[in-house]
């Protein structure tokens, strides 16, 4: 069980978990200039790890010391998919396999937001569930493992992009099924 926040934090734009969020965000450029225009493919990756870390700050911080916020509901989610999809567009340049995740993502994010829309009308609310943090923290691995690795034999990369399809979607069946039951309960 998650604390709550209080009052006053609930509505603020300005706490660290939202300034992290922002600082992802800003740091996607940075990503695809140096991946894309530099070619500097371990600055790259740098850069991409402290985004994924200050990920896992964001959350750490915004949790136990009460600092969720509206905001942080709403942009932390945004920055997460905003990485993933840029960067594995990135990489879909030189890895074509990559182009089955993006399409995967689209239409997951697309039904999701679909649906968290309908379910906010009538009052409820999903939120992230084991397999979709499983599927991201995979996500970010096979992002990680290609922006690192230049030269990736296509014996490890599209195995690698295969697993991570097979567990996005079998998240994503998951989540239709929980999605489906809130909608017709």
């Amino acid at each position: 069980m998650q604390p709550s926040s209080s009052p006053d934090t609930q509505h603020k734009i300005w706490t660290i978990p939202n300034l992290l969020s922002f600082l992802r965000l800003v740091l996607i450029p940075v990503i695809v200039w140096l991946y894309v225009g530099e070619k500097n493919y371990p600055a790259a990756a740098v850069v991409l790890v402290i985004s994924f870390l200050s990920d896992l700050a964001d959350g750490f911080i915004a949790r136990h010391f009460h600092m969720t916020s509206d905001l942080g509901k709403a942009l932390d989610p945004i920055a997460d998919k905003l990485t993933q999809g840029v960067l594995l567009i990135c990489l879909a340049s030189r890895f074509p396999w990559m182009w089955v995740p993006v399409a995967l993502m689209v239409v997951k994010e697309a039904y999701s937001g679909f649906s968290r829309l309908k379910l906010l009308r009538r009052g409820q609310i999903y939120g992230a569930a084991w397999h979709g943090k499983i599927s991201t923290a995979l996500l970010d691995v096979l992002v990680v493992l290609h922006v690192l690795w230049y030269n990736i034999p296509a014996g490890i990369s599209n195995p690698s992009i295969g697993i991570c399809t097979a567990f996005m979607l079998f998240s994503f069946i998951l989540y239709v099924i929980q999605i489906r039951k809130l909608l017709h309960v």
